[in-house]
């Protein structure tokens, strides 16, 4: 026959000393002493200082930017957009005249332009913003760097 046992939880639930041993452990943040620098009080500046010895910053410092005005570019090398001429006259973001390639990058979603890698094609390429190495390579090529507004 089975027989029902309580359970040590139900037959300590109520008793002061429940799972806890001594009644004086197991009180919150005030058996610590409180939560960060609290208790600080008059006597802070002792504890300020032994801080300092050990270059610890408190509190906060700076200022962080929200995120909703943080603008990244995203950018290319010269080098993808060599390997990726093929794609770009498929989807319709370049265009071929004869051996001169016209690239929107707009369309591709891309705002910056950088000078990695090297240029053989002629490419008359159109972005927001080029690096100064990227003009350079694509105007020793023959093509043109065209700025958006």
């Amino acid at each position: 026959m089975v027989v029902n046992k309580t359970k040590k939880v139900r037959k300590l639930r109520g008793s002061r000393t429940h799972a806890w041993g001594s009644p004086k452990k197991h009180r919150g943040a005030g058996s610590r002493g409180g939560r960060g620098m609290a208790g600080s009080g008059k006597k802070g500046q002792q504890k300020m200082t032994a801080l300092h010895n050990i270059k610890q910053r408190i509190g906060k410092s700076g200022f962080v930017r929200p995120t909703k005005v943080i603008t990244v570019d995203v950018t290319i090398n010269l080098s993808r957009i060599e390997l990726n001429l093929d794609t770009y006259l498929a989807s319709g973001v370049a265009i071929k005249s004869g051996a001169v390639y016209a690239i929107d990058l707009d369309k591709a979603g891309v705002q910056k332009v950088l000078g990695s890698g090297i240029v053989i094609s002629k490419m008359n390429i159109t972005a927001k913003k080029f690096s100064s190495t990227a003009v350079e390579k694509i105007e020793k090529a023959g093509g043109k760097a065209i700025v958006l507004e």
